[in-house]
């Protein structure tokens, strides 16, 4: 989703919107023998700054929300750097960000000057560190790390709501910053209440059209255009409010005129739960929708096409076993401009699957998200998958607890192996590691390992070692009052490192 711009100047190399935004220095280094005129590979460097921002996380006056962050520790990164989540409001980039001293928790009451603390400031990479909060009025949180914090920084933010529309559990990895951003699997349902989330981490204030597609294309909202989002601040949205007319499936566009946000969408059921939506990795031919739950009980599939062109594409479940065609859904037929909607029911009958969608012919791209339902009648729960790009180099999960996490992985191409280390606990515990194969075309729900002596929470660290692409995700389960509650966040690439080319002075491009 984020763009990522290199700019030339004078031998100086400056990088910006990775993880939010990050700031590179180019290392002197002669040239070797012989290599003088000759094109020098990029190095990985790690980044060196992060912007994160979670959203207010609930209206409920009953919610529960616990914050973790994690840092993996990264070579190359030196000794020095910090990391603190605040509240968006208070957000002041001229606070002196020692404020909240160092502190693994925040209790988010007033420090020096009256400011508020941060929720959370890290000690150390390699340890989760914790923030809590409760009740409805939590504020969204703007987080900035820098140095040997910023590289992989991961936030969790994760909801407990006992009653009421959207209770279950509601979980979502904190994003950074951008300026596009796709959400299907929206709705203005009569029992559904969605909120489209938008945070401005920025000294200027952001300009957003929250633009709206349902099956028929795309729905005026003349309310949707120009809304302004005030400089470290945050502005929920309520979808209803946008259109006159009920919409079932509904794909969300957030386009940032002026400046940049973090967007998420909150879909809250009167009946069957909830949870937070994430944006949909950017439209691409082929797509990849991991770690839907063995035991769902239902599945929907919902997919729009960006322009005027068709989509067709081939629909399979990467099982186990395999690759396999879902009976009377082999493929799914997406209008240009238009949403697209398939009920799939009970497509992974007992066993943990991810769904893989190629082209049938040529390839169009598209965004696409699941809405995956556990649990019967009066006792269900609802969480949503969205397409995903793949692991890449590495990518973290945190909020882990000794039971009720699940680590899935999906190989859709190559057979691929994979190592996965479970990080030092928030409040002890030693980190370990394994190993494991991914077989081609396949999903495999790995019980993940638990630090020895655990205590509190840790940190799932994905690292592929060989083999094609892989995709993840990782569910959070919990019983609340027998209704089945469960998040799923994916695992995307956590672009700690970036490629830095070789840059010399060349005053030649000064001369005619």
């Amino acid at each position: 989703m984020n763009r990522t711009t290199l700019s030339l100047i004078a031998g100086a190399t400056a990088l910006a919107a990775v993880t939010g935004f990050a700031a590179l220095s180019t290392p002197d280094a002669p040239d070797s023998p012989g290599t003088a005129g000759t094109a020098k590979a990029a190095a990985q460097l790690p980044v060196e700054r992060t912007s994160l921002l979670c959203p207010a996380p609930s209206t409920s006056e009953i919610a529960e929300t616990s914050y973790t962050s994690f840092t993996p520790v990264t070579r190359g990164t030196g000794s020095g750097g910090k990391a603190e989540l605040r509240a968006a409001a208070q957000e002041d980039p001229a606070q002196d960000p020692g404020t909240g001293g160092d502190q693994a928790e925040g209790d988010g009451k007033s420090g020096k000057g009256g400011a508020e603390k941060p929720v959370l400031t890290p000690r150390e990479p390699g340890k989760p560190a914790t923030g809590d909060s409760s009740g409805s009025d939590a504020p969204a949180l703007v987080g900035t790390a820098d140095g040997r914090f910023a590289p992989g920084w991961t936030v969790q933010e994760t909801t407990e709501v006992a009653a009421g529309t959207g209770r279950g559990l509601q979980g979502l990895t904190c994003t950074p910053p951008d300026t596009d951003f796709w959400f299907p699997g929206a709705s203005t349902a009569a029992d559904r209440t969605d909120y489209v989330h938008l945070t401005n981490p920025d000294d200027s204030a952001a300009v957003v059209d929250i633009e709206l597609y349902g099956k028929d294309g795309a729905l005026k909202s003349a309310v949707g255009e120009d809304i302004t989002v005030q400089p470290h601040s945050s502005e929920p949205v309520l979808l209803s409010t946008l259109l006159d007319e009920e919409q079932t499936n509904l794909t969300v566009r957030v386009n940032v005129r002026s400046g940049r946000v973090g967007a998420a969408v909150q879909a809250l059921d009167d009946k069957i739960g909830g949870d937070w939506l994430a944006a949909s990795a950017d439209p691409s031919g082929s797509l990849v929708l991991p770690g839907i739950p063995k035991d769902a009980t239902s599945v929907r599939l919902i997919a729009f096409a960006p322009g005027d062109t068709d989509a067709d594409l081939k629909v399979r479940l990467a099982s186990p076993t395999g690759l396999i065609t879902p009976a009377g859904n082999e493929t799914l037929h997406v209008k240009g401009g238009m949403t697209a909607a398939v009920d799939l029911g009970d497509v992974t009958r007992g066993e943990p699957g991810s769904l893989v969608l190629t082209p049938t012919d040529r390839s169009v791209p598209v965004v696409a998200a699941l809405r995956v339902v556990r649990g019967k009648g009066e006792q269900q729960e609802t969480a949503f998958i969205p397409a995903t790009r793949p692991v890449g180099t590495r990518a973290t999960s945190v909020d882990n607890s000794a039971k009720g996490s699940t680590l899935s992985l999906t190989a859709p191409g190559r057979a691929a192996t994979v190592k996965v280390t479970a990080s030092a606990g928030s409040e002890g515990g030693t980190p370990v590691s394994k190993t494991y194969t991914i077989k081609a075309g396949t999903t495999q729900d790995i019980e993940p390992p638990v630090p020895a002596g655990l205590k509190g929470t840790y940190a799932l660290t994905v690292e592929p070692v060989s083999g094609g692409p892989v995709h993840g995700a990782r569910t959070l389960t919990a019983s609340e009052d027998g209704v089945p509650a469960f998040t799923v966040q994916t695992l995307p690439d956590d672009r700690g490192t970036v490629a830095v080319p070789e840059a010399e002075e060349d005053l030649s491009v000064l001369q005619k």
